[in-house]
């Protein structure tokens, strides 16, 4: 088997370059049958699973199709999300590390507009940018787009989901058709998107990799059956037993991501948030701090799912169960990126079991039932922490000045063994918070194989799916029966009716006291 490598893709040597300088040794399935396509000429639409390496596959490209002799706008990329367009302005930036003279611009709303319209009079070789502010720029004359030769759609079915299908028309409309090169790239494809890109596109070549699933392979993914109540408890038991540097929960509103917050930072957690409400520049600065390891856990809403591009999130916490398939692709294609493994954990309770069904169906991939941990087990993987902690140190023999202390100890008459059990205490309040009892405890985890169907297998409200019967099962009030009411053998036969075996008992009448 031939093994493809980024030099026998047709690349020039400066940007071969700059690929060696990142660390990536050979192109992903998506970039291999992307990039020989694009630097052809071709239009074309690529699918592929988050986290494969899209933006590589349409920056190379573009970075080899400038002119950088140029001072003018030649390609032009638009994204759904603020966070996304920085994210993909700065992949490319670092892709370019060796042209000389590239410059590149990313525009989107809640930031300064004087900053933006300087880059591009200046003339910025790419731009990447949202369309609500691309259309401000071009119906307010800042930008020259007579040059542009290149455009990207990048998360083009988010952007529909978003309501910028308008925008988008208008501007493809404005940009100039004669020689333009469009390129569509996603992780999900649907009619809506297929209708567009054809609409503006020539002939464009579908390029699907193939993928047994929607979802990474290097993704676990759990799930756990917990009430709203207890979600914290075992979100917080989750980070105990198994403690990560950077993970990311998403919720569905912006008053679940605010009180999962504030309950996180409560219990001791880096935590911070960002959605909607909160301005550009704040969220810029969170997105900063977590990059940097200030914050281990951010809170998010899907507004983060497909704009958040940061090596290094080991876990994906799906605190509420999203209610679009396609969201909770992209919620967990924040972790086990570029190669690396990952984990994402779902909540779900009652009635949302069904849309964890349909959601396995949809990604092709089943989800793994998976008990909560106990607080039996989280204080034992603690207290684990502690002895290979102490070990290690032991080993590494570094406890200079610590002698004195025990000798002072052990003159006031306490033994070895009491100073070592009450160091190992004090390492563990330090490494313990208190836990809640929940309700969950009390039940017992039964592994769901045999039982776990599909709704619509028994009737509707027989016992298996809600308990009780009335619904589909024994005639209730208003609810009888189509057949005929059943007659006893003597009512057909015109035979007597029985007598009873013996006689009944007189009733008990009621007697007034003389």
């Amino acid at each position: 088997m031939v093994t493809t490598t980024f030099a026998s893709l047709g690349l020039q040597a400066d940007l071969l370059e700059g690929v060696n300088r990142l660390g990536y040794e050979q192109p992903t399935p998506i970039q291999a049958k992307t990039i020989p396509a694009a630097l052809s000429g071709r239009d074309l639409i690529g699918l592929s699973e988050t986290g494969s390496g899209k933006t590589a596959a349409f920056g190379l490209p573009i970075l080899q199709s400038l002119d950088l002799g140029l001072s003018k706008t030649q390609a032009l990329v638009m994204c759904p999300t603020r966070e996304l367009a920085v994210q993909v302005c700065e992949e490319i930036h670092r892709l370019a590390s060796c042209l000389q003279g590239f410059q590149s611009l990313p525009v989107y709303g809640g930031a300064p507009m004087g900053r933006q319209i300087k880059g591009l009079r200046s003339g910025a070789h790419l731009v990447v940018g949202t369309p609500g502010r691309i259309i401000d720029h071009l119906e307010r004359g800042h930008w020259d787009v007579s040059a542009v030769r290149m455009v990207v759609l990048d998360e083009a079915d988010r952007m529909l989901d978003m309501g910028f299908k308008d925008d988008m028309e208008r501007i493809l409309s404005a940009l100039p058709a004669e020689g333009r090169q469009t390129l569509c790239f996603s992780a999900t494809m649907n009619p809506a998107v297929n209708k567009l890109i054809r609409s503006y596109a020539t002939d464009p070549l579908k390029l699907d990799i193939e993928r047994k699933s929607m979802t990474v392979e290097s993704v676990e993914q759990r799930y756990y059956e917990v009430r709203s109540r207890s979600k914290v408890e075992v979100l917080s038991r989750l980070l105990d037993i198994q403690p990560i540097k950077r993970g990311v929960v998403f919720c569905n509103t912006k008053q679940m991501v605010d009180d999962c917050c504030e309950a996180l930072l409560a219990r001791g957690y880096a935590a911070d948030r960002i959605h909607g409400d909160i301005t550009q520049q704040g969220r810029e600065r969170v997105i900063a701090r977590f990059r940097e390891g200030t914050v281990e856990l951010l809170i998010a809403t899907d507004v983060a799912a497909r704009g958040l591009d940061i090596q290094g999130v080991e876990a994906v916490f799906n605190y509420d169960l999203p209610y679009d398939p396609e969201d909770y692709v992209h919620r967990i294609g924040r972790t086990g990126r570029a190669g690396r493994s990952g984990i994402a954990h779902t909540f779900v309770y009652g009635k949302e079991i069904y849309r964890l069904q349909a959601l396995e169906r949809f990604i092709r991939t089943p989800v793994k039932r998976t008990p909560i941990p106990s607080a039996e087990a989280v204080e034992g993987e603690r207290a684990d922490r502690v002895y290979h902690r102490v070990r290690e140190r032991l080993e590494e023999g570094d406890f200079v000045g610590c002698e004195g202390l025990i000798d002072r100890l052990l003159d006031q008459g306490h033994t070895p063994t009491d100073i070592a059990s009450a160091l190992f205490s004090l390492l563990r309040e330090a490494d313990t918070r208190s836990m809640e009892a929940i309700q969950e405890d009390r039940e017992p985890f039964k592994d769901k194989v045999a039982s776990d169907k599909p709704a619509g297998k028994k009737g509707f409200g027989q016992k298996g799916y809600g308990g009780k019967k009335g619904y589909g099962g024994k005639p209730s009030f208003g609810n009888k029966p189509d057949k005929k009411p059943f007659k006893k053998h003597w009512e057909s036969s015109g035979e007597a009716k029985p007598k009873p075996k013996s006689e009944p008992k007189p009733k008990r009448r009621f007697r007034l006291p003389e």
